[in-house]
């Protein structure tokens, strides 16, 4: 059977881990390092597909629990995979489903923490998930009903959406569990779990021979510790994985630190994918750690709250002093937003609350951050990365 995803290294960064080069899949290819955007349901909220392509977007990620709840995975299935269900050409991703699952079991929003213990938010809100040692019970966010992952379900999920590349069922811990908890996480459930999944994918992908094969990665997990990440990294580093999820719970501060642990121990032949990261500074630190790829809602829910990025930081494009500036927002930003309207114009959409602005500052935010990766990539390749970090980071929070 053909391998799902070829995995080429073109440039290497003298001094650091940073790498450029390219994934092969068989929705075509992902040059690295690339930031991918997210289309939760399928979508990326208020944007087309050919809109997203115009970002210079190289491919998009969708989430499995969603698109398990609603349309499910059989619908997608039969229309033949995700990128022909919501006609994306390029490569996709499905992340596991497990951050949201494990999400409901703090029972507040986006706060990981399956026992609650969030000190930040005080809140009597029900539990919506329970997990043990085999996987997770969850009530749905939708309609109340219950349902149940497993790494083995995860799998048959992510196959029936058909991404080129998915993520082993892991468990999301948090900063608020100690050491001890973190061990019994990894030794119970994120390594068992990340065997069941790979045995399971490839079960998956021999049966679905009508299908293209479908990538795996591995999550390493193990918070801020480095003793665990490492081990992690040794752990999933060994099996047959065709590339390595960078995941869980970590201090910004420290970001590039932990990627580096984990980099370090992982094959240097499959490529890395860092969950959740979309901020230059991260973005810099984890590329200069070994970190290839990232994926990140942020650009567009910030940009539909009217934050929008500029090389010197975020500006708010409702502030009163955009009300009769009718300079292009970006004059150095080449994305369609930028070329086709004015300052006064969008901060008028947003004031308006008119959904055109949702879309003109999710183009603008999803380009900004695409192209600042795609400058990165180049700057490895010539050997300028470290004069370009610090004069980028500079201009970006020097406010």
């Amino acid at each position: 059977m053909a391998r799902a995803l070829e995995f080429t290294i073109t440039h290497r960064l003298e001094g650091a881990l940073a790498r450029t080069g390219v994934i092969e899949t068989p929705h075509g290819r992902i040059e690295t390092p690339a930031f991918i955007p997210v289309g939760t349901k399928a979508t990326l909220k208020s944007l087309t597909p050919e809109q997203l392509e115009s970002t210079g977007a190289q491919a998009v990620l969708a989430n499995a629990y969603h698109l398990y709840l609603r349309p499910g995975p059989q619908i997608i299935d039969n229309a033949g995979g995700l990128g022909a269900f919501m006609n994306w050409p390029r490569p996709t991703f499905t992340d596991s489903g497990g951050f949201q699952v494990m999400s409901l079991g703090a029972g507040f929003k986006k706060v990981i923490d399956m026992d609650g213990h969030d000190p930040d938010y005080k809140t009597k809100k029900e539990k919506l998930a329970h997990i043990d040692n085999d996987g997770v019970t969850f009530k749905s966010h939708l309609d109340g009903s219950y349902h149940r992952f497993t790494p083995e379900i995860s799998m048959q999920i992510q196959h029936g959406i058909g991404a080129d590349i998915t993520f082993a069922f892991d468990e999301l811990t948090t900063l608020y569990h100690d050491y001890n908890y973190q061990v019994e996480s990894l030794e119970h459930r994120t390594h068992p779990w990340a065997v069941r999944s790979l045995a399971e994918h490839q079960r998956l992908n021999a049966e679905r021979s009508h299908r293209p094969p479908q990538a795996l990665f591995g999550v390493i997990q193990g918070a801020n510790y480095e003793d665990l990440r490492r081990k992690s990294a040794q752990f999933l580093g060994a099996m047959d994985f065709d590339g390595y999820g960078l995941g869980g719970a970590l201090e910004k501060s420290r970001i590039g630190e932990i990627t580096r642990w984990m980099c370090e121990e992982l094959p240097e032949d499959r490529p890395r994918h860092m969950l959740g990261i979309s901020e230059p500074d991260d973005i810099f630190d984890c590329i200069e750690n070994g970190a290839d790829t990232f994926d990140c809602v942020s650009p567009a829910r910030v940009g539909r709250n009217g934050a929008l990025y500029t090389r010197h930081g975020r500006i708010n494009i409702q502030r009163q002093e955009f009300k009769e500036d009718y300079r292009p927002f970006d004059e150095t930003c080449d994305c369609y937003t930028c070329t086709h309207y004015s300052r006064a114009y969008l901060s008028h959409l947003f004031r308006a609350k008119e959904l055109l602005a949702n879309t003109l500052a999710t183009i603008h935010n999803e380009r900004f951050i695409v192209k600042l990766v795609d400058d990165i990539r180049a700057s490895i390749a010539d050997g300028s990365f470290f004069e370009f970090k610090e004069a980028f980071l500079h201009d970006y929070y020097s406010k």
